[in-house]
């Protein structure tokens, strides 16, 4: 499988909400940064959302952490709530390597994580930056028409 490519920035629905928060790289924040966009996925009033949120929270910011971070440099999460959608990013300061859906061994520990984003997700991405890239999934929201892949 091929490294997911840069897509163009999507046509913008004005945000109903949105939150964003910098964090170190280390597996603390992978915890504070999935529990964090459960609890507000909920409070936004979507608790349906609440769980696999949790999910491409938890993948996106390990895949940061992972493979993608450098020791000195934040990573960061943020949510956008528009009408239709949920939209999770993850920003990393590396751009140089895209991630990309891979079939992995059996027996190997690692390489599901996008895998899971992309059963989960109704649409996901890579936009890369002046600095870095920022990897993306979005959720429709219930009652919402899927997006176009």
């Amino acid at each position: 499988m091929t490294a997911a490519q840069p897509l163009p920035a999507p046509t913008p629905e004005p945000a109903l909400r949105e939150d964003r928060l910098d964090y170190t790289p280390n597996a603390r924040s992978v915890t504070l940064c999935r529990r964090r966009a459960a609890r507000l996925v909920r409070e936004w009033g979507h608790p349906r959302l609440a769980s696999d949120t949790a999910i491409l929270v938890n993948e996106l910011a390990t895949n940061a952490l992972l493979h993608r971070c450098l020791q000195d440099r934040l990573f960061r999460v943020r949510l956008i709530l528009t009408e239709t959608r949920l939209r999770i990013e993850v920003t990393d300061p590396r751009g140089e390597r895209l991630p990309g859906l891979r079939a992995p061994a059996d027996d190997e520990s690692y390489g599901r994580g996008l895998l899971i984003v992309d059963a989960l997700a109704a649409d996901w991405g890579v936009e890369q930056r002046t600095v870095g890239k920022t990897v993306f999934a979005e959720l429709a929201l219930p009652g919402s028409p899927q997006p176009h892949s």
